[in-house]
């Protein structure tokens, strides 16, 4: 849960629409701010240098005449405070990437988590409700973050709506079974499922794009597989409808990301400004989620199931889901700081390595029984995922070259 992959679109990461529309910006912004950084007015260094002279010799003499201890200390510390007036800008910078990525890593694992807890601790059955309540909430914050002239999007006018209601059925599509296949699944073995949606995105490419690959990226393929298969094999929590659900959510998430290339470029062509941000797009897609999502609702009978339960009246439950709206919010808006502070082939690393603790956290955290084999599974897939990714990187840099 990818630019921002709109919202509760965090079940399936990394973000497609952030690596996609913000990949040029975010190098030519990363590289821009290390040409900064390596560049310093020559008049302070003139004045540092004469200044840091000035200190050390005026401690030396004290030193030399009375051995006052005091005066070199207080040498020591100007000079300390030199030093960190003349690094700052380097550690602010290299603090903000890393805060960041932090805060991507831990926005997106809570995301899954909380969506787990709701789902299975809660034993909630109405997963339509849910993702039409965290899309709701989200609306509700991008609207009002516009209305206070925070941001700013572009209205949703018919010909955009219309160009874009293809994708966002992939997009409701994608949420809703990510949701049913979380509830009878655990983390673990999800995080690996996944990873078939790489081999299926690759596989489009090469026929709807006619872009190639090379040896690596199709080996590291072929391990996703693997691990998936002996993954699904060595589960002691085997549930055949859930692994149903995530194989379908996995063709719709590579679908998503497939049509969203076309989509795109169609859809700034019919906007005002002829483009199309990334508040926009979490905007638009979640707005036409909503009625769809509705639809979606009475189709399987979820109102009943509304109606009886007893969890709506519970304060708590409804903090926790919508936490889970806030927090699907804060993916979109933590993955494009994080692109921005960084690189995106970074971004893609660390979407991949940051399956690995998610994992391990849903294992303890939900009291998964699990073998040594199966263990030994989930972790060959994600060692396969973050090979994926490095493969997927020389891939490119090659083609560029």
């Amino acid at each position: 849960m990818n630019p921002s992959l709109p919202v509760a679109a965090s079940l399936d990461a990394p973000d497609p629409v952030l690596e996609r529309v913000l990949i040029e910006d975010t190098k030519n912004s990363s590289q821009g701010g290390e040409r900064n950084l390596a560049h310093q007015p020559i008049l302070l260094d003139q004045v540092s240098k004469s200044f840091r002279g000035e200190v050390v010799n005026r401690s030396f003499s004290m030193k030399a005449a009375n051995k006052n201890d005091e005066d070199l200390e207080n040498g020591m510390l100007e000079k300390d405070i030199e030093k960190s007036v003349r690094s700052n800008k380097g550690i602010t910078v290299h603090n903000k990437a890393l805060l960041s990525g932090i805060a991507y890593c831990i926005s997106s694992c809570s995301m899954i988590l909380v969506n787990k807890y709701v789902l299975s601790s809660y034993d909630f059955n109405a997963g339509i409700s849910l993702m039409v309540y965290q899309n709701f909430v989200s609306v509700v914050v991008v609207s009002s973050l516009r209305v206070f002239g925070i941001i700013s999007t572009e209205p949703l006018t018919w010909r955009l709506v219309r160009v874009w209601l293809p994708v966002n059925v992939i997009f409701v599509g994608m949420l809703i079974t990510s949701m049913f296949s979380l509830k009878y699944i655990n983390v673990a073995m999800v995080t690996v499922l996944k990873n078939v949606t790489n081999v299926i995105t690759a596989v489009g490419e090469m026929y709807l794009f006619n872009k190639t690959h090379d040896n690596k990226v199709w080996t590291a393929l072929f391990l996703m597989i693997i691990s998936a298969v002996t993954g699904g094999i060595t589960d002691l929590s085997f549930h055949a409808i859930g692994y149903t659900w995530q194989i379908i959510n996995c063709f719709l998430t590579a679908s998503y990301s497939l049509t969203l290339r076309r989509v795109m470029d169609t859809a700034k062509q019919v906007t005002k400004s002829g483009n199309l941000d990334e508040f926009s797009m979490v905007l638009l897609n979640n707005t036409l989620s909503l009625p769809l999502g509705f639809l979606l609702i009475l189709l399987f009978n979820e109102v009943d199931y509304l109606s009886r339960t007893p969890l709506l009246q519970l304060p708590a439950f409804w903090l926790v889901t919508t936490f889970s709206g806030l927090l699907g919010l804060a993916i979109s808006f933590t993955s494009m700081w994080f692109l921005h502070q960084t690189s995106a082939t970074t971004y893609s690393l660390v979407g991949s390595l940051n399956k690995i603790p998610l994992s391990v956290a849903g294992i303890f955290l939900f009291h998964v029984s699990t073998s040594l084999e199966n263990s030994a599974s989930i972790l060959f897939g994600l060692l396969a995922g973050v090979f994926f990714a490095r493969a997927k990187m020389q891939d490119k840099s090659q083609t560029r070259s």
